[in-house]
């Protein structure tokens, strides 16, 4: 039976659940809602808070090619493109130590889903505990090799992914 050290906790068969709660873009753009967040986090019993860890320009181009428009039936539609969903939705990197300070002050374990090989640098230098893989960069495979250089755990999400794609990542 495999069990993983995330932070203070081991994870496993026979063990409690380990529970993540994701802030996503849920902050709208404001750092004192981002701590809310972590606080509300803590009174839930959650376990870490887990961040995304991107900017739009690590991210996706700044263009209107209709590869990059959102459709004017998705809920998203007055972004009109990924660049400026993205840019809107990010987590800002300044923003970061402040929430993992607090986090780490209420005793939450704290990591992120990093979308790009930058990000692993600037997250290392937080001292997440480990990483998350979203699934539409499962295959992504500079950004696995910096991640797994690291020697954290890491949790990897497979909604995207093929058997391929997921032995692969994992043999990385």
């Amino acid at each position: 039976l495999m069990k993983i050290k995330l932070g203070n906790k081991i994870i496993g068969n026979n063990c409690p659940c380990y529970i993540i709660a994701e802030m996503s873009g849920n902050h709208n753009g404001d750092v004192k809602r981002a701590i809310d967040i972590v606080r509300a986090a803590k009174r839930s019993g959650a376990n870490a808070i887990k961040l995304q860890t991107y900017t739009a320009d690590t991210i996706t181009i700044k263009s209107d090619n209709k590869d990059f428009k959102i459709s004017n039936k998705s809920p998203w539609k007055k972004y009109k493109n990924l660049w400026n969903l993205y840019n809107h939705a990010k987590t800002p990197m300044s923003w970061h130590k402040q929430i993992f300070a607090e986090a780490k002050k209420l005793k939450l374990d704290y990591f992120s889903s990093a979308f790009d090989e930058t990000s692993v640098d600037f997250l290392e230098s937080l001292n997440v505990c480990a990483y998350k893989i979203a699934s539409p960069e499962i295959n992504h495979i500079p950004l696995l090799i910096k991640i797994a250089k690291t020697k954290k755990p890491v949790i990897i999400s497979s909604g995207l992914s093929n058997l391929k794609d997921l032995k692969l990542a994992i043999s990385i």
